[in-house]
């Protein structure tokens, strides 16, 4: 669940237990106020009551009687039933009865089971009367319900507002930083809003800056060393060869070969770092793969294309895409003799996929096998060649294309590397 969704979900809650709680002390003060009030008019409407009631022939009692009823109490001819027990509230009406009527003539009175009121009354010639009144229910109106639920809704809207104001930056602050480890050289974020946002965007963009830096020093420090480490290796290269020793001369040369290959992926590795800079353009992708392996055919190389007949223009980085491919492919055929390139397209996203019969990687090992000088033993041997360079390189230009390089293992043995861009 997002933070949002946290806070708003806080902020409901305490709206609905704070109008809960008010609403229970407004019933409860209204119904002690209502208690009050009937205390006071009882007595005398039952007084008022039982005096016509006096005055007219027993005959014509019973057809007064709904006349005499009010909405919340009304009056029966004869005894009042035994089911009833005492009861505060009864109490204190008949009190208030007695008041008026005299004490003598409330014989009983006491709640039933179902929570009526039951007073038994006795007129001046001796007669019973019973007044019966329901039980006390204050409940809130329908309309006050809606008020009460639109008022919730106005505040939640209100609070869901706010939440998302105040989360927004930190939305920002987040999309930047995933784009941050894509792309150093990404756009700064804007320093406008308010000032703890503004603090915070002004930090994160001299935190860019730094990185931009390092990773900039970075690249010019290594590729200065392996630079200037091209002209002692070719003066060892000149020297090596005079020697009269055939067997230490050709050890030497190819140690010699190791170092410059090193070298220069050393140069090529420095260079990605810059790949974003290279201006994304539409790209014909199935011309651009087919020359890659044909050009791996015309070396002696056995590599197989695969594509769909036709494809749209993608925008890329051409030369970023070349190199990545390239290198998966030099991979595939140095460790396995002979690679499949496979390009599988989707609605959103399209798949270049290098695939070899190789050794293949183990599965715990395939993260790591894209880091810079990682070699591994267990499954590309040192003999094999290589500097341990190749996948990182086309790692880190894949993260500058904004794709996904996947190492995955291949069903039936060997590797699968797989380049997902997105449509």
């Amino acid at each position: 669940m997002s933070l949002a969704a946290r806070i708003v979900g806080l902020f409901v809650a305490g709206l609905l237990l704070a109008y809960g709680l008010a609403s229970l002390a407004w019933l409860h003060e209204r119904r002690e106020a209502m208690g009050r009030m009937m205390t006071t008019y009882l007595g005398r409407d039952v007084a008022t009551a039982v005096a016509v009631l006096e005055r007219l022939p027993e005959a014509e009692r019973a057809g007064w009687l709904p006349k005499l009823a009010r909405a919340n109490y009304r009056y029966e001819l004869g005894a009042a039933p035994a089911d009833f027990a005492p009861s505060e509230t009864a109490s204190a009406l008949a009190q208030a009865i007695g008041q008026e009527l005299g004490a003598a003539r409330v014989r009983a009175y006491g709640a039933r089971p179902d929570g009526e009121l039951v007073f038994a009354l006795k007129l001046a010639d001796g007669a019973p009367l019973t007044l019966r009144a329901p039980p006390p229910r204050l409940m809130l109106s329908g309309a006050t319900l809606a008020l009460l639920a639109i008022q919730i809704v106005v505040l939640a809207l209100c609070g869901a507002a706010a939440v998302r104001l105040a989360t927004r930056p930190l939305r920002r602050l987040a999309d930047a930083a995933g784009r941050l480890g894509d792309n150093p050289a990404t756009a700064p974020l804007d320093e406008a809003g308010p000032r703890e946002v503004a603090a915070a965007a002004r930090a994160f963009n001299a935190m860019q800056a730094r990185i931009a830096g390092h990773l900039r020093e970075r690249a010019q420090i290594l590729a200065a060393i392996t630079h200037d480490l091209q002209t002692p290796l070719t003066r060892m290269r000149l020297r090596s060869e005079l020697l009269a020793d055939d067997e230490a001369r050709d050890k030497l040369m190819a140690d010699i070969d190791e170092m410059r290959g090193l070298v220069a992926e050393g140069l090529h590795y420095a260079a990605s770092a810059h790949a974003a800079e290279e201006a994304p353009q539409a790209v014909d992708l199935i011309a651009l793969l087919d020359g890659l392996a044909c050009d791996a055919q015309d070396a002696g190389q056995a590599v197989s294309f695969e594509a769909p007949a036709s494809l749209p223009p993608v925008m890329t980085r051409p030369r970023a895409l070349r190199r990545i491919v390239g290198n998966l492919l030099d991979n595939a055929v140095k460790f396995a003799g002979a690679a499949e390139l496979v390009v599988t397209p989707g609605d959103a996203v399209l798949r270049i996929a290098v695939l070899d019969r190789g050794p293949g990687i183990p599965t715990a090992q395939l993260q790591a096998a894209l880091q810079p000088f990682v070699r591994l033993e267990a499954s590309r041997n040192r003999d094999s060649g290589g500097t341990g360079l190749g996948l990182a390189i086309a790692q880190r230009l894949a993260q500058a294309l904004g794709a996904t390089l996947e190492l995955l293992p291949r069903e039936g043995g060997g590797l699968e590397a797989r380049l997902s861009l997105a449509r």
